[in-house]
């Protein structure tokens, strides 16, 4: 099948969407289906207020065109911003069907950022987009639970999956008796709840992985916490291989990718017992708790083994299947349109 991705996060970001869309993306051709992803890069864009690594395309008009000259057999809109706004018009107007995701608490995010915002407006935009889509994917049946409360329709459930081939244990298991290693991934950003973490008075070290727009006001706070940035790649998962426990503060994560592929590397994880931590984590091989300091230092206890075996049951080729068999059909008849190349256009 020829499928189309709209998705408004991507490349350079560094974020759970971008590394689903990322792994769906190459699953999918894994499969043999045609995926092209509509993506900010190639768009004119400007930054996001309050929030400049994130670029938002501002010359949207050429999203049609695109959509008509891939002529696709099914479309997928992830994200709910510019381009995922552009797609939906277009294919509203054209009385084409289509699907979309909920991969962020984004009535949340905004809420905790602009407090005087309320919370159902963030909602009632989330309505808005995904009205009219004949599929939206969530990750977990909790928050599908969640958005059905504020009134979302024709929602799907969409698990996630991790690479199994990349995030794996060490050989030698890591060692946290003597100097254990809390560790931290994800974006430095004020829904992530980091001080929670922070402020923890643990045993050993404090380490954070990734960046963002809190950064350096955290680093001026704690400065007995190493902040090393973001790591990509075999560097990552050595991050995850190194550390005694994943430590998950997030209370607002639909499902949080970080916690699965620490799991895979034998890294259990301490978290609050809220939406995403609850989806993914069992005794074996993660602590919940509203004492985030207890859930640390109990996970130190954990069986490492356990915790790769809890991750075995989440693949990408389950994921991928999963996501597209939810997916409906455009039913069009393209009408052929002369190659022109993907590029940003002036």
């Amino acid at each position: 099948m020829r499928l189309l991705l709209v998705s408004d996060a991507w490349m350079p970001q560094v974020n759970g969407v971008v590394t689903c869309m990322r792994q769906l993306q190459r699953e999918l051709e894994r499969q043999g289906h045609q995926v092209l992803v509509i993506h900010p890069g190639l768009f004119r864009t400007l930054p996001c207020p309050g929030y400049g690594e994130i670029r938002l395309a501002w010359n949207v008009w050429r999203v049609p065109r695109m959509i008509r000259q891939f002529a696709p057999d099914a479309v997928h809109l992830a994200t709910e911003g510019p381009l995922g706004w552009a797609a939906r018009a277009y294919l509203r107007r054209r009385g084409y069907r289509f699907s979309s995701a909920v991969h962020t608490r984004f009535p949340e995010y905004i809420h905790q950022r602009w407090p005087w915002i309320p919370l159902h407006w963030g909602y009632a935009y989330l309505r808005a987009f995904h009205h009219g889509s004949s599929a939206v994917q969530v990750s977990t049946q909790r928050m599908l639970e969640v958005l059905q409360g504020y009134g979302l329709v024709n929602l799907k459930l969409w698990r996630k999956g991790v690479d199994l081939s990349h995030f794996t244990a060490p050989p030698v298991p890591q060692s946290s008796a003597d100097t254990p290693r809390f560790v931290y991934v994800g974006r430095l950003a004020a829904e992530k709840n980091l001080e929670a973490f922070l402020s923890l008075a643990l045993p050993g070290s404090k380490r954070v992985v990734g960046d963002g727009p809190e950064r350096a006001r955290l680093e001026a706070a704690f400065t007995e916490v190493e902040f090393v940035g973001y790591r990509h790649g075999a560097e990552l998962a050595k991050e995850y291989q190194a550390a005694s426990v994943l430590v998950f503060p997030s209370r607002t994560d639909t499902f949080g990718l970080v916690m699965l592929e620490a799991l895979a590397c034998g890294t259990p994880v301490a978290a609050f017992p809220v939406p995403g931590p609850l989806d993914v984590l069992n005794p074996a091989c993660g602590v919940m708790d509203e004492d985030l300091q207890q859930a640390c230092l109990r996970a130190l206890t954990l069986d490492r083994q356990a915790c790769v075996q809890a991750a075995q049951a989440f693949s990408w080729q389950r994921s991928a299947q999963e996501c597209v068999a939810a997916w409906p059909t455009l039913k069009a008849d393209w009408v052929a349109l002369p190659p022109q190349a993907l590029t940003p256009a002036a």
